[in-house]
């Protein structure tokens, strides 16, 4: 049996997770206020410490399990932040993860529990460590992620319509995206199905409601569609 790797150190591993979510209007961020020191009473992601026995994936699922109640949410890894200084207390290097899900489907109650509150992403506060720096990066990852692929579709509600579709992408790039273009673009793609059911709560002419194609969103994941491909990404 191979012995155990000599080392001093002691070298903490957390995970620090970015949630977004979509109200209908506005871009969200899923951020904790900490009642706990260091930092008591400042902002922070949503975080937690590796365990032994865990792979990465399985602890930011726990992690966005314990924040939102919900499992299976989309995430992908960012990037790891190891900077010495970044936490006060002791050497920690923390993996950086963003998760994006239907604001509508989490659970209050769950969020409430871990101190956590949606701010909008455009009026988010300064935050601890280097959690300012690990969001900015993760918005240019969705915002490139979300024009090439249809990861977009991971915010909205099951049943949605066209235009609130193009509200999520003009929240996303804070932007305004032609109407027409947007519309034609994004049926051209396949993924859609039509309800045969009108948004009674539009405010003008009642909208069809559709659903996503999972069978053909899941096979079309990686494939490139340039959603938004007025924009520079």
């Amino acid at each position: 049996m191979l012995e155990k790797y000599n080392h001093s150190a002691r070298i903490l591993v957390a995970l620090d997770c970015i949630v977004f979510g979509f109200d209908g209007e506005e871009l969200k961020l899923l951020l904790i206020k900490r009642n706990f020191e260091p930092q008591l009473g400042k902002w922070s992601l949503m975080g937690g410490f590796l365990n032994e026995t865990e792979d990465l994936e399985v602890a930011a699922n726990r992690i966005l399990y314990d924040l939102t109640g919900l499992q299976d949410v989309y995430f992908e890894e960012l990037k790891t932040f190891g900077r010495v200084d970044r936490d006060p207390v002791e050497r920690t290097v923390s993996v950086c993860f963003f998760a994006l899900i239907n604001i509508h489907a989490h659970s209050q109650d769950a969020a409430k529990a871990q101190n956590a509150f949606w701010i909008n992403l455009k009026n988010r506060p300064e935050m601890i460590f280097d959690h300012n720096e690990m969001v900015n990066l993760a918005l240019e990852r969705l915002r490139y992620r979300a024009a090439l692929h249809p990861i977009g579709f991971e915010l909205l509600p099951e049943k949605f319509t066209i235009p609130q579709l193009q509200k999520l992408y003009e929240a996303i790039y804070d932007t305004p995206l032609d109407r027409r273009n947007f519309s034609r673009k994004i049926l051209s793609t396949k993924l859609l199905i039509d309800t045969g059911e009108k948004n009674e709560n539009s405010a003008t002419k009642k909208a069809i409601l559709y659903r996503l194609d999972q069978q053909k969103y899941q096979q079309q994941f990686n494939a490139f569609h340039y959603f938004v491909s007025d924009i520079r990404v």
